[in-house]
């Protein structure tokens, strides 16, 4: 990525195009998520924990292969019934300065920055961020906020040692795969923590995140499917995504968990 921090200065003339591919998520193989928008995620795509830095995270499963997203067709379009939140927000992220401030950047190889009259403003006629920005960084904001909240729950699961190394082994058309590096909630373990641990964790919000991740392992089929309709044609490729999902739309695409 090459993000460039957003100033009035450099972009008072500047504006922005929204994205009309998700040729940007092509190569992501997991899609870190966040507490709220967790109860739509599991409904629709395997979720899963990782292990950044000592530290899990729920992430949705996208491809059990490096750099392929299953849930993008090689025209870009999204064929899943949900869209992490951190990519509607494309080509908009947070970054910290050295100061440890949270400031708004643009993804400039994104091919979406363009001149003032051709798309949206960057600033108003007063040197503000217009309404279009403010909404993605208020959205960005909330997003931050709540990997916060989600980072606490996840170490109050990681405390009690229920979070555990989920064994997948997926059978595809080219044969059998072995996939290591995820976990998953282990529901023998949860269900049998003393009271005061299974409090502490329900308090913390995650006994309801412990769940939804059990949930969702129920879609983990799923992606041996894609990798079979991938395999055969697109034909076959849009065929699962009308049987499977709800197809979203354009107007679907918005800055809402």
């Amino acid at each position: 990525m090459s993000l460039i921090a957003l100033t009035r200065t450099a972009h008072e003339n500047k504006s922005w195009a929204r994205y009309s591919s998700y040729e940007f998520a092509m190569q992501q193989t997991l899609a870190a998520l966040v507490a709220s928008e967790l109860p739509k995620a599991v409904m629709h795509l395997p979720v899963a924990f990782a292990r950044i830095q000592d530290r899990f995270h729920p992430v949705a499963v996208l491809s059990f292969e490096e750099n392929r997203n299953l849930f993008v067709t090689k025209e870009g379009k999204w064929i899943g019934g949900y869209i992490p939140a951190g990519f509607r927000a494309f080509p908009f992220a947070l970054a910290n300065t050295e100061n440890d401030e949270k400031i708004l950047c643009f993804e400039d190889s994104s091919g979406l920055l363009v001149d003032g009259a051709e798309g949206e403003p960057f600033f108003d006629s007063e040197g503000n961020p217009s309404a279009s920005t403010k909404q993605v960084l208020d959205f960005l904001q909330q997003v931050d906020a709540d990997r916060q909240r989600t980072d606490a729950m996840c170490a109050s699961l990681g405390k009690h040692d229920v979070i555990e190394p989920w064994p997948i082994n997926l059978k595809t058309g080219a044969g059998e795969k072995n996939v290591e590096g995820l976990f998953r909630i282990n529901e023998n373990a949860l269900n049998d923590l003393p009271d005061e641990a299974f409090l502490e964790i329900r308090r913390s919000g995650a006994l309801a995140m412990a769940y939804m991740q059990l949930l969702s392992m129920t879609h983990l089929p799923l992606i041996g499917k894609l990798y079979e309709a991938h395999a055969a044609n697109e034909a076959a490729l849009k065929n699962l995504g009308n049987e499977i999902f709800q197809m979203p739309q354009n107007d679907e695409l918005n800055f809402n968990f």
